[in-house]
């Protein structure tokens, strides 16, 4: 038998739909583990994510061998469910050279909203998929936890990491050498532009893309420049780019 205890936000029925495992069923502790809190996959379809992702922070679930006779085992579940969480206060830290705003608007999370553990690991790639920190150091940290109240603080911890690339390549054809030198700044900041304080040494942390890159030959050279920012105005999330090049070209026959 399998039984569950304490549970009154979900049925039994909607339990065991996401619990898999029914009477009769050759017992798989491994299997148990996973279907109750999979370690392994922080958006898996368990029990715990059921709970997690509907505001029980503060829940828990437990299964216990009541009774074996033989190779028979019934199993109680017993489930803790507590009150549900909203979030208080939402801070980020580490962060060195990205200005807040820009982590801020990325957030899936908002102070008064109700706990979501799939928010917090959309938060988490989303972050990651900015390009400016260690995706592997990202680390939301629970702070102030209060079970009676009801609330929860959370800290987004971030790790900076280059975001600017340099490129230089070399060759030969059509008759002569190629040259291309190329500079991305990955984490620009175009309002800063004209403060020499911001030098560092680009005015860097507002999240625009800047591109600067030169190719020449002893035929032509090209110069081009590409802008985009991917919060038009800094208040949607509507890209914004713009691109501008040069071309002179020299010894050239047209006859």
């Amino acid at each position: 038998k399998i039984n569950f205890l304490g549970n009154t936000i979900y049925s039994d029925a909607q339990l065991f739909s996401v619990l898999k495992i029914g009477e009769g069923d050759t017992y798989n502790g491994v299997e148990l583990d996973k279907r109750i809190a999979d370690s392994d996959d922080p958006d898996a379809n368990d029990l715990t994510n059921l709970y997690q992702n509907s505001g029980y922070l503060f829940s828990s679930i437990t299964p216990v061998e009541v009774s074996a006779d033989g190779n028979v085992i019934d199993l109680e579940i017993r489930v803790t469910e507590g009150k549900p969480a909203y979030f208080n206060n939402i801070t980020v830290s580490g962060n060195d050279r990205t200005n807040d705003h820009v982590i801020y608007r990325e957030l899936r999370t908002r102070p008064g909203q109700l706990y979501n553990k799939s928010n917090v690991v959309r938060t988490i790639r989303e972050l990651g998929q900015l390009g400016f920190f260690d995706p592997e150091a990202i680390d939301p940290k629970f702070k102030n936890v209060d079970p009676a109240a009801g609330t929860v603080d959370i800290e987004y911890n971030v790790v900076e990491k280059g975001s600017s690339q340099i490129e230089l390549q070399g060759g030969y054809g059509g008759g002569g050498f190629i040259g291309t030198l190329g500079l991305s700044f990955n984490n620009f900041s175009m309002r800063n532009i004209w403060d020499k304080e911001s030098y560092k040494p680009v005015p860097s942390g507002d999240g625009q893309k800047l591109s600067l890159r030169l190719q020449a030959s002893q035929f032509f050279n090209t110069y081009s420049f590409t802008f985009s920012g991917p919060w038009l105005g800094g208040r949607q999330p509507v890209q914004f780019s713009t691109s501008l090049s040069r071309t002179n070209q020299f010894r050239y026959d047209f006859l």
